[in-house]
């Protein structure tokens, strides 16, 4: 085992809440009202497949696109105010940047990605990045671990993937990797029941890869 792919919202920034709070404010204006459940479906995919399934599930006349362009204008304009790494980031990096390569594996879209580096200065900690900017199919296909494991030169059998959410998660399994689920307030209650193991938190997962790393040697 020779690296740790992450992914991004909920794992290493605490986004999440502001892709809820969006989504409520958005269907709020919309005269709707959205639920858990659609919210929940639609972390980790795709961002077109994941405002797909809002639009359905609220019955909207407005195209993906256009409720994209909306929700992604407002997420980001959230980001740049501020964003918090989630508890552990700065200890988890540390522990594994000496033994591992790293790298973010994540359905937001470049610019997004970007924002969240810079405000947290964690660029450096990471060798590769992979964002929905050039998938074809979301999570949970694998294709986009398997980009992020062919940019760090990795076989799926020498990678640990960390997801908070049951798609991503799902991604990770499919690709072949060991995947480590952090899950949230947000996704606890979805299925990780075929997840290698579910950590309490980033401090947690590293945790876990050290021992098993340790084991191998």
């Amino acid at each position: 085992m020779r690296a740790v792919i992450f992914d991004m919202d909920g794992l290493l920034i605490d986004s999440e809440k502001v892709y809820w709070a969006v989504g409520r404010e958005m269907a709020k204006e919309f005269g709707k009202s959205v639920t858990d459940q659609t919210l929940g479906s639609m972390m980790g995919r795709a961002p077109l497949e994941s405002i797909a399934i809002y639009a359905r599930d609220l019955g909207l006349t407005q195209t993906p696109h256009e409720l994209l362009e909306m929700r992604e204008a407002r997420v980001l304009h959230a980001m740049r105010d501020g964003i918090e790494p989630m508890p552990g980031l700065p200890e988890a990096l540390n522990l594994l940047k000496t033994s591992f390569d790293l790298a973010i594996c994540t359905s937001a879209p470049g610019r997004f990605v970007e924002v969240a580096m810079q405000s947290l200065s964690i660029r450096d900690y990471f060798q590769a990045i992979q964002t929905s900017d050039d998938i074809v199919n979301g999570k949970p296909d694998p294709e986009i671990y398997l980009k992020a494991m062919a940019k760090l030169g990795a076989s799926p059998k020498e990678c640990f993937v960390l997801e908070d959410s049951s798609n991503g998660s799902l991604a990770g399994k499919r690709a072949g990797a060991y995947v480590i689920a952090v899950p949230t307030e947000h996704t606890h209650w979805q299925d990780f029941s075929f997840v290698d193991y579910r950590a309490k938190n980033l401090l947690d997962a590293a945790s876990r890869i050290l021992s098993i790393s340790r084991i191998e040697t």
